[in-house]
Formats: structure tokens, C-alpha cells, sequence
């Protein structure tokens, strides 16, 4: 149903010409006055079923996140931090390898400024943003905020205004009565929320029983039961105390968690996840952690805590219950303090409360164990003896924290595009730790804290060849493969030495840049592709083919698409490197045109300031349509020889379209 809707929608589209521009978001702006200098700009958006928009924060190699341009704000007035937005959904995209955010419905954005010109009377404001459903669109709205006059505000509830100002739109450059949309968080944005939620609790439950098999923690469940069983009066008491002890235990780490959201904020914290250069220091302490769990030093808090805190335990009672709590908390830190910093790392990526789940589900795991065993102290007899194999268990999570910290390095290396991490080496590094860990527990290589080894145990065994064999599948990834398991960790394919493989189409003559034309690169599979529509139509009209114009993006999922399973199709990449000449013309290209070609467009009224504005005006203005992706086959005198096309996901049909269009030309 949902390919005939498109379908259906496509021909309507293609029999009017293409004379109507897709504008699936209404945008609507207020004023809320908060003092007499200081004010909120809201701007609101309400869009259409089945679209969304990307936030601000979607990641580096991702689709086009929401970019804001505040004008004439010197001397004028000052932004206060920076914009907020309404709740976004969040999703893993497996064409760009990136979780995308983005927003559905309705999307409400806010900047708070402060009025520093009391002449000011508006401000002009501008959101650069993609909205995307089976194709993609590049738009962006200038919103003027008419400021109100300075009064004395005799209520403490904010003096509201509407804006009716005159906006210049990509759609319309009609004057719009701005509205006030109440905005509120969808069901939908709830349960994915609760999803995201729910699998920090799962993963630091599951760090919480990794940390209970360390030399730290481990020994003391029998140490700590057999206290609470000797000293009570009567077993009902020991139990009621162990089970004090185990709410203390969650008590300790959730109030950390606590600290942490309300210290950094539930909405910065997701904003630093995003920053290379917190990505960085993120690197750096799990690295810092790694080498600590390998044996290199302890991470100790200084031992006058735990003395303090242990004099106190000795008080009794409940408040003597919860020192002792916090006693093995400060004592188990060099094992328990890299699991929970590599927690709260990796929870505050995803913003909001997940600190405080992260926290909840790490303390459950660890106190559990010590109620259980209260409860039933007969169990005890049945828990393996401390030994050797703890150490093992501590080295092993010190290899996954060192493989997890490279994670963060290349996040931080995608943002600035440096290209000094880019895919073959994240997974050479991989390789390298992952391979030394099967070695470590195959016995071939030992730490400083590691006790003789006679044998290894049938575990170790299992364990080191399930390594190895993860070890060796990552082997093909150098040279292309995609490496679809672990496909969210290493940088995309087309962030690498070699995009398509070092046995791929590039390999081909046509990746050599002395054989190809001036002003052509060798593209995806090794399609020759002009990114320049000057040099390309030349180059036709040298070879007598004919064109065809792909209006795309970096940011586009649905292109990415098209050049991965469509193009890939063995007739249609036959046709593409053969019979046609490809211009690629990228309309989020926002490096900055020339100053002599910058201008304000006569059919938009917007400022045409970059690459990825020439194209985008280019296409409105010749074939009045501003989706991605967008199929024209022209001649080389820039006559179109068919209707064009745009996702089209069936590759025949795709086919059966390039050979009528070249059936014309001919």
C-alpha cells in the first residue's frame, strides 16, 4: 500500500509538471517577553504525516541537521545560550551508520536573547533544515520577530506577541499571519524515548554483574553476608540489614547519577556527546580506564575516605548500614570506577534521565547478589572461589574499554573531517585489540597481576575462540566488506582510504585521475561524475552523450540508497559508466560560493550565499521541484528527453527509464 501511495503520488506530481513545490512544514513564530530586555524566540513547525525533521544535533556524516542564523545581532542584541528544541524521536540509520534524531508532527525550537539596542524593533532569524519522507527536501524560512514596545509588566505570567511580519519563503512571498501551535510531546516520541531508556538500564545491568566478577567486589559477598548474619540477632534481622544494605548500595549510585544530570543538564549533556572535543576527553578516560583494568595502576580514592567512612559504618543501624555502603563503593573503585565512567560516558549521549537509569540498573546488579546470598546463605556454598580467573574477567573488560575508547576517536575525527581515523585504520586497531585479547586468553600473552597458568578452562576456552572468530571476521572489512554486525562502530565505507574497496570498481582505470576528463572525479562504483554543471555539459557535448542530472546531498539517505542498490545493479551501472554523462549536483553543499556569484534570488527572495544554494535554485527555478533525489535526462542542448524521476528503489523500473530517455537522444 505504502509503494502504491508513493507511486500514486509520484504520477500526480510528474502530470502536473512538477509545478507545485513540495512544503510538507508550516512554520509559525511567537515572542514570549520574559523581562524588559531579555525575550524567547519560538519558532514552530508543524509538519505533514509521514515527514520529518532532522534536529541540531543529528551526527557528523549523518543526514543535514537544523542549522539557525541569527542577523544583525551586532551592537543589537545578544543570543543566551543556545537553541533549545521540543523532544526529538531517535533512530539508527543504517545507510550513514549514525543514529539520526529528528521530529515528527510537530517541532517547537527556541532562542532566548537579550535586547542590548532599545531601538531594536525586529529581528530577522533563519533556519537552514531537510525534510525528508521517501524523497528530501533543503529549505529553509526566514522568520521577522517584531519586539514590543518596552513596558512594565504588571503579572509575572510572559507578555506574549505575535509576529505577522513579512517572510520570504522557499514556498511563498506572500505576507502570513504567524499563529501560536501549541506544542507537545507525541505517544510515539514517548515510546521511543522509553525504548532508548530501557536499553541503558539492560546494558548497565549487565555492567553491574561485570563488575561483580572483579578482584574487588567478588570476594567481599561472602565477607559482607556472613557480617550481616553473624552480628544480627536473629536471622530475620540479618536479612532485613542485608537488604537495607542492597537499597543503599542502588541509593549511593543513583544519587551519582543525580549529580551528574543536574550539574551538566539533562539537554547539555546530550549537546557535549556531540562536541569532537568532549569526544576526545571521552577517549582519553577510557583509555585512562583500559590501562588500569590491563594492570598498568590502580584508580584508588585516597584510603583516608575509606577509613573515615568505615569509623562511621561501626555506628550501627540504619545510618551505619548505609556507611557501610559507601565503604565498598570508595573500597571496589579501581574495578567498579571504569565500568561506571564508561556508563555515564555512554548515557550521556542519549541526554534526558538516562544517567539516573544507567545508575539504577548498574546498583541493581551489584547489590542483588548481596540480598540473595542474605536471604539465602546457604547459596553461598555453591559461589566459585576467588582466584585467578577474577583477574582474567578485569582484563578482558580492560580490552573492551580500550576497543570502546576508539569509538569515541572516531566520532571526534568525523566531525572535523581530519581523515586520521578513517575505516581501514579503526578496524586495524580493532583487529589488533581484539586479537591480543584471544591471545590473552588462549594464554599467550600475560598481565602483571596474572597468576601462573597450567591449563585454561573450558569457559576461557569458548571465550578465546569466540574472539578469534570475531577477530578474523573483521579480516574482509580492509578490503570492503561491509561488516554488517558491528556496522554502528567503525566509520562508514565512504569514510575510508579506499571507498569502494581495495578490489572494488574504483580499482578500475576510471579511478585513475589522469584518465578522467577536466573537472571529473571517479564516483560511486567507479561512475565517471562531474560535480561542476558547466564542465559537465562540455564533456557531453565533446562525447555526444547524453546527460543526466542527479540532484542530491551528502545528508540524503534515500541518494545513498539509490547509488547503493540501485546503481549497483549490474545493466544500470552498465548504462551509467557507458552510455550517459552523471553531473551530481549536491544541494546541501554549504561551502561558500565566490563573492561575485553570491545574490538574492528573483524566484525565492532568498539569499544565494553557497554551492549547495546555486544548485538548489537551479532546479527550482528550471524544473520547479526541490526533492532529493531528483533523475533528469537532458540533451546537450539541456532539453529534457523524458519526464524525470525521483526514488525510484526497483531497479528495473529505473532501467526501463535511462533507455527511453537514451532511446531519444539517439
Amino acid at each position: 500500500m505504502k509503494k502504491l501511495l508513493f507511486s500514486l503520488f509520484t504520477f500526480l506530481a510528474f502530470a502536473n509538471g512538477f509545478s507545485q513545490i513540495i512544503n510538507p512544514v508550516k512554520w509559525s513564530s511567537k515572542i514570549e517577553k520574559l523581562s524588559d530586555t531579555e525575550f524567547n524566540l519560538v519558532m514552530e513547525g508543524k509538519i505533514e504525516d509521514e515527514w520529518h525533521v532532522y534536529s541540531q544535533f543529528t551526527p557528523e556524516n549523518g543526514p543535514l541537521p537544523a542549522e539557525f542564523k541569527f542577523k544583525d545581532g551586532k551592537g543589537n542584541y545578544e543570543l543566551i545560550g543556545k537553541v533549545k528544541e521540543s523532544p526529538y524521536k531517535k533512530q539508527y540509520n543504517d545507510v550513514f551508520e549514525v543514529d539520526e534524531y529528528y521530529f515528527e508532527k510537530k517541532v517547537t525550537f527556541t532562542q532566548k536573547v537579550k535586547i542590548t539596542n532599545p531601538k531594536l524593533t525586529s529581528i530577522k532569524a533563519s533556519i537552514d533544515y531537510q525534510v525528508c519522507k521517501e524523497v528530501c527536501i533543503n529549505q529553509d524560512y526566514t522568520f521577522t520577530f517584531a519586539l514590543p514596545k518596552i513596558e512594565v509588566a504588571t503579572t509575572d505570567a510572559p507578555v506574549v506577541t505575535t509576529d505577522t511580519a513579512k517572510v520570504d519563503t522557499i514556498q511563498t512571498a506572500k505576507e502570513e499571519q504567524i499563529k501560536v501551535v501549541e506544542t507537545t510531546k507525541s505517544s510515539e516520541s514517548k515510546q521511543e524515548e522509553e525504548k532508548g531508556l530501557w536499553t541503558i538500564f539492560f546494558l548497565a545491568f549487565l555492567g553491574g554483574f561485570a563488575a561483580l566478577l572483579t578482584p574487588c567486589v567478588f570476594p567481599m559477598i561472602p565477607m559482607t553476608v556472613s557480617f550481616f548474619t553473624k552480628q544480627s540477632k536473629n536471622p530475620v534481622q540479618g536479612k532485613r540489614n542485608a537488604i537495607l544494605y542492597g537499597i543503599s548500595i542502588i541509593a549511593i549510585y543513583v544519587v551519582l547519577g543525580l549529580v551528574i544530570t543536574g550539574i551538566f543538564g539533562a539537554d547539555a549533556l546530550n549537546a557535549l556527546s556531540t562536541n569532537p572535543w568532549f569526544n576526545i576527553l571521552f577517549f582519553v578516560l577510557l583509555v585512562v580506564f583500559a590501562v588500569s583494568f590491563l594492570g598498568a595502576f590502580e584508580i584508588m580514592l585516597p584510603n583516608s575516605w575509606a577509613n573515615k567512612v568505615d569509623r562511621q559504618a561501626d555506628r550501627g543501624g540504619i545510618i551505619g548500614i548505609l556507611f557501610m555502603a559507601l565503604a565498598l563503593a570508595i573500597v571496589s573503585f579501581s574495578c567498579t570506577g571504569p565500568i561506571v565512567g564508561t556508563l555515564l560516558v555512554e548515557s550521556a549521549s542519549k541526554g534526558g534521565i538516562a544517567p539516573i537509569v544507567g545508575m539504577l540498573g548498574f546498583s541493581s546488579a551489584l547489590a542483588l547478589p548481596f540480598m540473595l546470598f542474605a536471604m539465602f546463605p546457604s547459596w553461598l556454598n555453591s559461589l566459585p572461589k576467588s582466584g585467578g580467573w577474577l583477574n582474567t574477567v578485569k582484563v578482558s573488560l580492560g580490552f573492551l574499554e580500550l576497543a570502546l575508547a576508539f569509538k569515541f576517536l572516531s566520532n571526534a575525527d568525523l566531525v572535523l573531517q581530519l581523515h586520521l581515523l578513517e575505516r581501514e585504520v579503526f578496524l586495524a586497531i580493532w583487529i589488533a585489540i581484539f586479537g591480543a585479547w584471544a591471545l590473552y586468553l588462549f594464554g599467550k600473552i600475560t598481565t602483571p597481576h596474572d597468576s601462573p597458568l597450567t591449563h585454561i578452562s573450558v569457559g576461557r576456552l569458548s571465550l578465546a575462540l569466540l574472539v578469534l572468530a570475531f577477530t578474523v571476521y573483521m579480516l574482509p572489512g580492509l578490503f570492503g566488506a561491509p561488516l554488517k554486525l558491528i556496522s554502528a562502530f567503525p566509520p562508514p565505507q565512504t569514510y575510508s582510504e579506499s571507498p569502494t574497496g581495495f578490489f572494488g570498481n574504483n580499482s578500475s582505470s576510471t579511478s585513475n585521475e589522469k584518465t578522467l576528463p577536466d573537472g571529473a572525479k571517479a564516483g560511486e562504483h567507479g561512475i565517471i561524475t562531474f560535480t561542476d554543471y558547466d564542465k559537465g555539459l562540455a564533456y557531453a557535448k565533446e562525447v555526444n552523450k547524453p546527460i543526466l542530472l542527479d540532484f542530491t546531498g551528502f545528508a540524503c539517505v534515500n541518494c545513498r540508497k539509490m547509488e547503493i542498490n540501485v546503481w549497483s545493479d549490474k545493466e544500470v551501472l552498465s548504462v551509467l559508466k557507458n552510455d550517459l554523462v552523471l553531473i551530481s549536483l549536491y544541494v546541501d553543499d554549504k561551502r561558500e560560493l565566490p563573492k561575485e556569484e553570491k545574490h538574492v534570488s528573483k524566484v525565492t527572495g532568498n539569499d544565494i550565499e553557497t554551492i549547495g544554494d546555486k544548485w538548489t535554485e537551479f532546479m527550482i527555478t528550471r524544473y520547479k521541484t526541490n526533492t532529493q533525489p531528483f533523475y533528469v535526462l537532458t540533451d546537450v542542448k539541456e532539453q529534457k528527453l523524458n519526464e524525470p524521476v525521483s526514488y525510484t528503489p526497483d531497479s528495473k523500473e529505473y532501467l526501463a527509464w535511462l533507455k527511453d530517455g537514451i532511446s531519444k537522444f539517439n
